[in-house]
């Protein structure tokens, strides 16, 4: 199979040397036609500076560069688009996601029976807190969003680059592949693959930066929010009723006190506790139609340095256009 390596980088100057060096040698045993898209999402240090000479030195290894910093999921859906073979493979910049795991992702997409397979770590490599977090979201969406494989999903994954059709049209600013690519595929497998701990530096992807990821897919690729909103109106509606119903029957027993005080304010204050969540889960709709409405990218492309192969797999030319090849250069735009 042909291999397209995708890795979103962020403040990665100091890995990314090491991670292409050994990733090239795996992709020349595994495949004779292969390449690495490096994705710099908007680095504040000198990412940038080292993906572009490290698209010059290697062949086979394109730099793109973002205009801003996107997202890692948005990054990620840059260099799939811009993927030319018939698999893609995408990876962590920070080594924890070793390349000579790559064939395992390989050959368990040989055949017809899988399309998507993820590399499961045997240890849990992150802190308690972080992986927390991780399983959460892992839970929501396989509760809210019906993906079926989301307790087996990480980072280190290999699908076949037809899958990208299958959301072609996904723009604006929250992006999640994952949900993406089971919109497009249900035949999911997942190998067991060595990861090790992050040797330098400190992940970005913190467990508050999770937990607003699972509220982006929530918001983005379900309706369960609103759904929620309308049985806690409910459910609080059944409350008015009942407290309602004791207060008329203390009214009519001749057993009121003036101290009624207690009751109204609980009773106002469960209701407006409903009424803002309902308004806030519905204001985050809104706002996110439009957010839509104002034509915010998914990601803008302002560089790209090292030549592009031969396109293998089709794209729709509304989302894909082939630039002119062109080797060790830069191109702006």
């Amino acid at each position: 199979m042909s291999v397209s390596v995708v890795i979103p980088c962020y403040q990665s100057a100091r890995t990314l040397p090491t991670l292409v060096t050994r990733l090239v040698p795996v992709l020349r045993e595994v495949s004779a036609r292969h390449e690495v898209i490096l994705v710099v999402d908007g680095s504040p240090d000198d990412t940038w500076a080292i993906a572009a000479d490290l698209a010059r030195r290697f062949d086979g290894v394109r730099a793109i560069n973002l205009s801003r910093n996107y997202g890692q999921h948005n990054a990620l859906v840059a260099g799939i688009r811009e993927a030319g073979y018939e698999v893609v493979v995408t990876m962590d910049d920070d080594l924890q996601h070793l390349p000579e795991q790559i064939p395992l992702l390989l050959a368990a997409l040989e055949g017809d029976r899988l399309d998507l397979v993820y590399g499961v770590p045997h240890d849990e490599e992150h802190g308690f807190l972080r992986s927390f977090a991780s399983r959460s979201v892992k839970t929501a969406m396989a509760g809210v969003l019906g993906v079926r494989a989301a307790r087996t999903i990480s980072a280190f994954r290999a699908f076949r680059t037809r899958l990208r059709e299958g959301f072609e049209g996904l723009s604006g600013p929250h992006a999640s592949v994952d949900v993406a690519l089971s919109w497009a595929t249900s035949r999911v497998g997942s190998v067991r693959v060595h990861m090790r701990e992050r040797q330098q530096g400190r992940s970005n992807y913190t467990a508050r930066l999770l937990a607003r990821h699972a509220v982006n897919m929530l918001l983005g690729y379900s309706t369960t929010p609103l759904r929620m909103a309308s049985y806690l109106g409910f459910f609080v509606g059944i409350i008015g009723i009942v407290l309602a119903g004791t207060v008329l029957w203390r009214f009519t027993s001749g057993d009121t006190t003036v101290a009624g005080f207690t009751t109204i304010a609980s009773t106002v204050a469960i209701f407006s506790a409903a009424q803002l969540i309902s308004v806030g889960v519905l204001g985050e709709y809104v706002g996110r139609i439009h957010s839509s409405g104002m034509g915010r990218p998914t990601y803008v492309v302002s560089e790209r340095v090292g030549s592009r192969p031969i396109v293998e797999i089709p794209m729709t030319a509304t989302r894909y256009q082939p630039t002119p090849a062109h080797t060790n250069g830069v191109r702006t735009g």
